[in-house]
């Protein structure tokens, strides 16, 4: 008897599922810096894709996720890259959900993930350059590069009969990128782009670099820079000498905050932002307002690259970056069933039982290349001091 009950609790041993473990995600956002009104919905987007995927219960055999916020001051790359130091060195994340701005973004990645063998996925880092850097497939992103959204600003510009325009930028890896990019396609096209100047971010006057703009001139003013510091600053500037009424907007000019403080000075400017009218994006769009915040700029692309990174776990059977890594393209294309947001646990239920999926996601969210967003992009305009969606191209 006593045998039998040794043999019977050694085969209960034998058959129970491994103990449930806490994988830990990092979140690299810039919550304080020029971008700090847009990152609350980015990381509730990624938090929101989390508590799906634990709500499901079946994530790598009943482990669960949490997620560690960090700030990156979208900025300061020393600064971005201690946190991410700090997150994978004393939290022990599995992979980072991030960075955000371009510059804090490479920083990370060359300083700490591929010194620690850790993957990023970021949301909205979306300088060209990124695309040719060294990353020891450890890069990936849910956000198009400005390589292509300087083809949609040059198309948009030109369809809409603005032959010149003068250009401000932000002074960094992100804004040179994006004016280079608008440039060489607004020219190609045809158009004038009458000065292209940078401008630094946290100034208290930008009074000179309007007065080059104005100088220069143009039909319209476009400002690549970001909604909560220099664009805001030089856009203000611009009104208040009287040298431009209209601007356009990139996406790190999109933004509700940015409306509110400019006024109705701001209505009937144009702007871009990656988007897409997918039934995965009303879906998102439904779920964000459900859980109590916006599907904002980039929140969509939040939850994908969350989504992601666990999908890519699931598959590969591992929360190890060097195992996971390969599995990202594979989740995020076809062949496969058609993933999309609110059907995590059902992602999760076909790669248990081997088979493949296709992850579409809130933003229709297609990898090409080393790991690229193929990409798709809203139309907005400023109407009512409302950032609306007008289009998609």
């Amino acid at each position: 008897m006593k045998k039998t009950l040794m043999a019977l609790a050694a085969s209960s041993l034998l058959a129970a599922p491994a103990l449930a473990e806490d994988v830990k995600l990092g979140i690299i956002l810039g919550f304080t810096g020029p971008i700090e009104s847009l990152t609350p919905d980015m990381a509730a987007g990624a938090e929101l894709a989390i508590a799906e995927v634990n709500a499901g219960g079946n994530f790598m055999g009943g482990h669960t996720i949490s997620s560690v916020r960090g700030d990156s001051t979208c900025i300061d790359a020393a600064a971005a890259s201690a946190t991410a130091e700090r997150l994978i060195t004393a939290d022990k994340v599995s992979g980072i959900m991030g960075a955000d701005c371009s510059g804090v973004t490479t920083a990370i990645l060359q300083n700490v993930a591929m010194a620690n063998g850790v993957v990023m996925v970021s949301p909205s880092a979306t300088s060209p350059a990124l695309s040719t850097l060294e990353d020891n497939d450890l890069f990936f992103r849910t956000a198009p590069s400005d390589a292509r959204q300087g083809q949609i600003v040059a198309e948009m510009l030109m369809d809409k009969g603005y032959s010149s325009a003068a250009m401000s930028y932000v002074n960094n890896d992100y804004g040179k990128g994006l004016a280079d990019s608008i440039q060489a396609n607004f020219e190609s096209m045809g158009g004038s782009i009458t000065i292209s100047a940078s401008h630094e971010d946290g100034k208290g006057d930008y009074g000179a670099e309007v007065a080059a703009l104005a100088q220069a001139g143009g039909d319209i003013l476009i400002v690549a820079g970001y909604l909560d510091q220099g664009g805001k600053g030089i856009i203000q500037g611009s009104l208040d000498a009287g040298a431009f009424d209209i601007f356009f907007l990139p996406d790190g000019m999109i933004g509700d905050s940015l409306g509110e403080a400019i006024g109705p000075d701001l209505d009937g400017s144009i702007g871009s932002l990656p988007g897409t009218d997918s039934p995965g994006a009303a879906k998102f769009g439904e779920m964000a307002t459900a859980a109590g915040f916006a599907a904002g700029p980039f929140a969509a692309e939040s939850y994908d690259a969350a989504a992601l990174i666990m999908l890519a776990m699931q598959a590969a059977g591992s929360t190890d970056s060097q195992v996971y890594k390969n599995s990202l393209m594979k989740v995020a294309n076809a062949p496969g069933e058609k993933i999309y947001p609110g059907e995590l646990a059902k992602g999760i239920k076909y790669l248990r039982q081997g088979l493949s999926i296709d992850y579409v996601g809130a933003s229709a969210v297609e990898l090409v290349g080393g790991g690229e967003s193929a990409g798709n992009y809203a139309e907005i305009l400023v109407d009512g001091g409302k950032m609306t969606t007008v289009g998609y191209r």
